[in-house]
């Protein structure tokens, strides 16, 4: 009977196992663009994201999805209590076109946010153009987005919206050469050596809040997003590298163009 316990033991134990990676993986996007669509009405489209895969039909049925408007009854706008309590450091990372947008993936201790007192790990960051979240309809030209992950695999993302303007992003302007290294060369991949996210400068004491989901699929929910009211801006030359890198050029550069999209 010994022999047999072993092995009903051994079972539980890799179910266990494949439990826990299943979950570690429901709180990730995918890196693969290929696999779906920002395209609407395209097969493979935001409207059908959820019919694709199984594992990704919270992105059609799901109930708390986003992005969404920022004057949504499901935001609230956090003032009062303090800059928002994040600590960041240089790290080691590195740079990845992933087709749909850019990515600064951290393999080093980057540094962390506690929010009702958790700490959540900065994982990485990536922009989007234009943004993805709307205030009262309006898009603004570019977002980034810094994700973070606890211990227990839930994730909690700043997101910082950009305008053009006159100043250029200390953080782009820190990341152009190797932005460039990986321009129009999907799922390319190049060390960084350091980065420092201290370069964003996203202390805040006047934010967004609300409880969303990955923007992409799988569009796992139970995300804590904060979004700084404060807009940022990025000169018209950092936008254009970052869009020609993924090769968007679909959209002009005009912030009134983004406006009620």
């Amino acid at each position: 009977m010994r022999p047999v316990r072993h092995l009903r033991l051994a079972v539980a134990a890799l179910l266990a196992a494949a439990l826990l990676l299943l979950v570690a993986m429901a709180q990730e996007e995918t890196e693969h663009e290929e696999e779906f669509s920002y395209v609407h009405g395209d097969e493979h489209g935001p409207e059908h994201w959820g019919e694709i895969k199984a594992e990704w039909a919270a992105c059609g049925a799901g109930r708390m999805q986003s992005p969404i408007d920022l004057h949504h009854e499901r935001v609230s706008l956090v003032r009062g209590l303090g800059y928002l309590d994040h600590s960041y450091r240089p790290a080691q990372a590195s740079i990845v076109n992933r087709g749909h947008d850019i990515m600064v993936r951290f393999e080093g201790d980057a540094g962390s946010l506690v929010i009702n007192g958790t700490a959540y790990h900065l994982k990485q960051l990536h922009w989007h153009s234009p943004t993805e979240h709307t205030v009262d309809g309006r898009r603004y030209d570019l977002e980034l987005h810094l994700v973070h992950e606890s211990a227990e695999k839930k994730a909690a993302v700043i997101a910082i919206l950009y305008e053009i303007g006159r100043g250029h992003d200390p953080l782009l302007h820190q990341m152009e050469p190797f932005i460039r290294q990986i321009a129009d060369k999907r799922d390319r991949e190049e060390r960084v050596s350091v980065v420092d996210p201290r370069a964003v400068r996203g202390r805040a004491s006047v934010y967004y809040r609300y409880m969303g989901s990955l923007t992409v699929p799988p569009c796992t929910e139970g995300v804590i997003w904060t979004i700084v009211k404060r807009v940022h801006t990025v000169s018209k030359y950092q936008l254009e590298l970052l869009r020609e890198a993924v090769h968007d050029v679909s959209l002009s550069y005009t912030s009134s163009l983004f406006e009620h999209a």
